[in-house]
């Protein structure tokens, strides 16, 4: 590790740490949806108003933007995200959400943002702290709505760059469910596109004991649920990568009533255009042709949710930024790995300006649990992945990699004075 970035790490000290732990509980206590983050900002912008930060609210409905200048250098991008999920906590945690939305749906950080948004506040803490040793300026977005796909957007929509500046680099991070003190990245395509879609199905509702006279959008959506499973292991080749998920079916209020409508959404990934064409074009034709079977008196009303781009970091970004971490955590405790299916919507931060991406992962499972997972090959039974309502992450050592990843990572892109 250099000396400068040493220096700017001492100020993690065990004040800082125990500050930033509450900090954490506080959030993950009152998790909020996507663009309904207005207590999550509201906190966030006191606390950056605290360092000596400029800061601006209301940026793509309910992101936040802080500007930490100090000279002249590069502008450097430092985005977390703050939205949770529509997910009942069952953690047993003494600070677990007991949280609801305005229509009473549980609202749970299920996904880690919590602690994102606490390591770039950790971060912003360091640099600030020091700011002789580095020079620049940071600029800090707090993004709302990445669950949905659509808050990079809407922030550089509402003039992120036109009204705060135009970074050199986009740098970000997530909290994954492998040792916590691990780090990993993926150079290239390292997340998948995403289709979220909404399939509307119209039948003709009656009473159970006359299925003559009805059609039944239930059955309707079951054979649309198991021809679906044919899309990727009969239509996709072996050597291309595609997943379609469908996460909900909606339909009837009674065991004795047919009902006249049946709602499913489907969850659709994919790496490139042609195979994100061809099951598009394939969930089409069987959503249509399943209802034509049926008899159904109207067409299906299929209606896209939401979207996320692939996610590319940028090779050679990304190989600097991973030898910084190397630095900062060792070698050991550093790695690559191989693209996943997950879906991010960081990208659209870089794309709007053309300029290089970074995101990689750290870990938040407790490292002693892990590894007894691995060794009874019961990873998947005992180790919690995002969006399952018991995911938590070990607040230590999970929140000092954090911050220190979030710092290393900005520090290597800052000016040296």
């Amino acid at each position: 590790m250099d000396e400068r970035t040493q220096d700017v790490l001492r100020g993690l000290n065990a004040h800082l740490r125990a500050d930033l732990e509450d900090c954490y509980r506080d959030l993950h206590l009152h998790p909020e949806l996507s663009f309904a983050e207005t207590q999550t900002a509201d906190k966030v912008a006191k606390r950056l108003a605290v360092l000596g930060v400029e800061v601006a609210t209301g940026i793509g409905r309910t992101g936040v933007v802080g500007l930490l200048r100090n000279g002249a250098g590069p502008t450097v991008l430092l985005r977390a995200d703050m939205d949770a999920l529509p997910v009942k906590e069952r953690t047993g945690l003494p600070y677990a959400s007991m949280a609801t939305a305005l229509d009473g749906t549980p609202v749970m950080h299920a996904c880690g943002h919590d602690m994102h948004v606490t390591c770039l506040l950790g971060a912003l803490t360091l640099l600030a702290g020091r700011r002789d040793r580095w020079s620049g300026t940071v600029m800090a977005v707090f993004q709302p709505g990445e669950e949905v796909g659509s808050g990079a957007k809407a922030m550089v929509a509402d003039g992120l760059y036109d009204r705060f500046g135009k970074p050199e680099v986009v740098l970000g991070q997530h909290v994954m469910p492998i040792p916590a003190g691990k780090v990993a990245y993926c150079p290239g395509d390292a997340l998948a596109a995403t289709d979220a879609l909404r399939v509307h199905l119209f039948g003709r509702g009656g009473h159970g004991s006359l299925p003559e006279r009805t059609v039944d959008p239930v059955v309707m959506a079951a054979a649309i649920v198991m021809r679906l499973q044919t899309v990727v292991s009969r239509e996709i080749g072996g050597t291309e990568t595609a997943v379609v998920t469908v996460g909900a079916i909606n339909a009837g209020t009674k065991d004795n009533v047919i009902p006249d409508e049946a709602e499913l959404l489907v969850n659709i990934r994919t790496y490139t255009e042609d195979v994100r064409s061809r099951v598009l074009a394939a969930v089409q034709r069987i959503v249509e042709s399943e209802a034509f079977a049926s008899g159904a008196p109207r067409k299906p009303d299929i209606s896209t949710i939401d979207t996320f781009p692939v996610l590319r970091n940028d090779p050679e970004a990304t190989s600097r930024t991973a030898d910084a971490f190397r630095a900062v955590l060792g070698a050991a405790n550093v790695e690559q790995m191989p693209p996943a299916m997950a879906s991010e919507d960081i990208g659209d931060l870089a794309t709007a300006l053309g300029v290089p991406l970074v995101y990689w992962y750290f870990g938040g499972a407790d490292p002693a649990a892990y590894a007894a997972a691995v060794e009874k090959g019961t990873l998947a039974d005992d180790i919690p992945v995002n969006h399952s309502p018991t995911f938590a992450p070990v607040i230590s050592p999970t929140l000092e990699v954090g911050t220190t990843t979030m710092t290393a990572a900005a520090l290597h892109w800052l000016q040296t004075p």
